[in-house]
């Protein structure tokens, strides 16, 4: 029993960081059509802003020595900060063009961004200590689980239910998903378009931001590239949930995640390394099933 529940809970907390990431992007493409690939890159610039500019292994820590009632607030508006910047400088540039097109821009946006952390930081990944103490295990029905693993269940959860409330009671909610279905026609009715995308480049920061301080302190490490793997299971989990669907992007996240931690217990160590192939071979079966996404009706055509 002890060894299920810490498989059950190993499962909610890869697919936590999988569902929060999937959902920044599910946001910017509900509203813009764009699959923002510069995503992953917003989260290491989060990690990185914690840090002062240097080429050591030893990071110098500069924001977090903060206490973490200013560090969090601080995190979260760097990813905001950094992604409605974005917006306005990039991809406001590109809204008349094909989708393609701002897909590129976002490719070669995620590469200036990595390329000047590069440039401040080197390509040596860094050792930081934050919060360690949430490594300490708590019983929860017998099981001993990382008090950080709760934390990001939790978290997760109180995002998503957060998240919930705004778009469905709030009046700048529902102007976002009435721009999700039809921005042409909210437009036509009132919503303010720029408000609307920037209010969702916003929120993607802060949950790319989230994401990131939750991977930092679990790996203790910050790299360059660690929201590579993320940003591309959370635009897999996009893809499943069925693009433009914000219940189905978390959903699938969560389900890449037990995927993900169920393989890693079933197959024979010797097997494990290739534990990804396994995953994905799941995400192409799933993809067959249902082209459009979990989410979407068959019969659907997916606004791309």
């Amino acid at each position: 029993m002890t060894a299920i529940l810490q498989v059950i809970f190993d499962a909610l907390s890869l697919g936590s960081l999988y569902a929060l990431g999937a959902l920044g992007i599910a946001l910017i493409f509900g509203v813009m059509r764009l699959v923002n690939f510069a995503h992953g890159d917003t989260m290491a610039f989060c990690v990185f802003a914690l840090l002062w500019p240097s080429v050591d292994a030893a990071a110098i820590v500069f924001a977090g020595n903060l206490p973490a009632w200013l560090l969090v607030p601080f995190i979260l508006a760097v990813g905001a900060g950094l992604s409605v910047a974005s917006e306005i400088i990039v991809f406001r540039r590109f809204r008349n063009t094909n989708p393609a097109t701002m897909m590129i821009a976002s490719f070669a946006l995620g590469f200036v961004i990595r390329y000047f952390l590069l440039m401040l930081y080197s390509s040596r990944p860094k050792s930081i200590d934050l919060f360690s103490n949430l490594g300490l295990p708590v019983e929860i029905l017998g099981a001993r689980i990382p008090l950080l693993q709760v934390i990001t269940i939790v978290t997760a959860v109180v995002i998503l239910l957060a998240l919930t409330y705004f778009l469905k009671r709030t009046r700048f909610g529902l102007e976002m998903r009435a721009a999700a279905e039809n921005f042409t026609m909210a437009r036509m009715l009132g919503v303010r378009a720029n408000r609307v995308i920037m209010l969702a480049f916003a929120l993607s920061g802060m949950l790319a931001a989230a994401v990131a301080l939750i991977l930092v302190t679990q790996t203790g490490t910050a790299d360059i590239q660690m929201g590579g793997n993320i940003m591309l299971i959370a635009f897999i989990a996009t893809v499943i949930g069925g693009l433009g669907s914000l219940p189905g992007a978390v959903f699938a996240g969560f389900l890449i995640g037990a995927i993900a931690v169920t393989m890693q217990v079933v197959l024979p160590p010797e097997a494990r390394p290739f534990r990804d192939a396994f995953v994905y071979a799941a995400v192409i079966a799933t993809l067959i099933w249902r082209p459009n996404g979990i989410f979407m009706p068959k019969s659907a055509k997916q606004r791309v």
